[in-house]
C-alpha cells in the first residue's frame, strides 16, 4: 500500500464528499453517535456497490485499507493542481 501525501486530510474530505453522495442516493445520513470506523465502512461498501471503487480482496478488508481506498478515490476526483495533492 503506497502512502498518499496528505492522506488524513484526503480521508476527511472523502468522508464529507461520500456522505453527500450517500444522502443523494437516499441514505438518511449518519448520526452524531456513529464512529468514524462505521462511516468509513458504510461509505466504502456503498461506493463498491455503486461500482465507484474497486473492492478489496476479502482477506484485506480492514479499516486502514478501506480508509486508504477512500482517500485514493477522492484523490482521483480532484484536479491535479488541488492543494491536497501537493
Amino acid at each position: 500500500m503506497t502512502h498518499l501525501k496528505n492522506e488524513p486530510q484526503l480521508l476527511k474530505k472523502a468522508l464529507e464528499v461520500g456522505e453527500n453522495y450517500a444522502k443523494k442516493r437516499g441514505y438518511a445520513g449518519f448520526s452524531a453517535t456513529d464512529s468514524a470506523k462505521e462511516k468509513v465502512e458504510a461509505l466504502y461498501r456503498l461506493l463498491v456497490q455503486d461500482k465507484l471503487l474497486q473492492p478489496l480482496p476479502a482477506d484485506q478488508e480492514s479499516g486502514p485499507n478501506m480508509k486508504h481506498k477512500l482517500a485514493l478515490w477522492l484523490a482521483h476526483q480532484l484536479p491535479d493542481d488541488h492543494p491536497l495533492l501537493r
